[in-house]
């Protein structure tokens, strides 16, 4: 029975899961997007998201805590700089959820459901651009005031005719 064993083992030892799943986290802070099986894309975000909580504060002791679970190699101490640089203050204003998992079609050869895990605010198609603006419209009332929902001076001119252009040259 496996009561209260809530670690997905993913089929491997402690220290082969470990490895993986710090290399696993270096790629995704380096490269902000991978490609995995959804288990352990899920084993991941548990293991990931902690250390981008702890990026939000940028101390020595948080900087030792990340550096010992990503690993003492390079790409490590690179994942290290990017977490605690480009990473945090992105996130900074989030409060969780700071990974997204969208699901692909299952892999050909073992039939393993695969997915893309992602940091929510380096996509560009679902981040919200501020340099939309959106129009602000009157509230109809209920009331029967006489205000509408469309604005008059939304209303753009059609274009001039050729006679208008024609009586500006002339004149």
């Amino acid at each position: 029975m496996r009561h209260g064993d809530k670690v997905n083992n993913l089929g491997r030892k402690k220290a082969h899961r470990g490895a993986m799943l710090s290399n696993m986290a270096c790629s995704l802070i380096l490269s902000k997007r991978i490609r995995t099986t959804l288990a352990k894309a899920k084993a991941l975000r548990v293991y990931v998201e902690p250390l981008i909580t702890k990026s939000k504060n940028d101390t020595t002791h948080s900087r030792r805590t990340v550096f010992s679970h990503l690993g003492v190699n390079t790409m490590g101490k690179e994942a290290v700089k990017e977490l605690f640089g480009t990473v945090s203050s992105k996130v900074a204003t989030r409060p969780g959820g700071y990974t997204r998992i969208i699901k692909l079609n299952n892999r050909s050869g073992d039939n393993a459901e695969m997915c893309y895990m992602e940091l929510v605010d380096f996509n560009d198609v679902y981040v919200k651009s501020s340099t939309t603006t959106t129009e602000t419209t009157k509230k109809r009332s209920r009331r029967g005031t006489g205000t509408s929902t469309k604005k008059s001076d939304d209303v753009s001119s059609p274009e001039p005719s050729s006679e208008n252009i024609e009586e500006s040259t002339e004149e």
